[in-house]
């Protein structure tokens, strides 16, 4: 049997941007994906912290060290600048794999710089 488990998390990103007019996906500072081990096309949740919403998508990396997070395709209706978001990446396991699993969680401050990880 096969379980769902979070493998890494964006913690209080700030987005810097949205775009409606763009094939859908969130564009993330690639060295914020590293710190948090997501990898460029994959799948992630998107966690609206200032409205609640949640959106599935997939990332494309953004220039290392910009800060960038951008809401990019229909997401921008629902994601706006500013918004603070989490980003969650998740992983299919065995239920022993997940026991053993530590996911890679970065917190981020204002300016999208990670202020610590977990």
């Amino acid at each position: 049997m096969f379980v769902k488990i979070l493998k890494g998390k964006i913690h209080r990103a700030t987005v810097t941007d949205a775009k409606l007019h763009y094939p859908g996906s969130i564009a993330i500072d690639s060295a914020l994906m590293e710190a948090a081990g997501i990898l460029p096309y994959e799948a992630v949740l998107i966690a609206d912290l200032n409205n609640g919403n949640r959106v599935e998508t997939y990332v494309v990396p953004a220039e290392a060290n910009s800060g960038e997070i951008v809401i990019l395709g229909a997401a921008a209706k629902l994601v706006n600048p500013k918004d603070l978001v989490i980003i969650l990446r998740f992983c299919y396991c065995t239920t022993e794999e997940a026991i053993k699993c530590k996911p890679k969680i970065i917190v981020l401050d204002e300016n999208n710089k990670i202020k610590s990880t977990v």
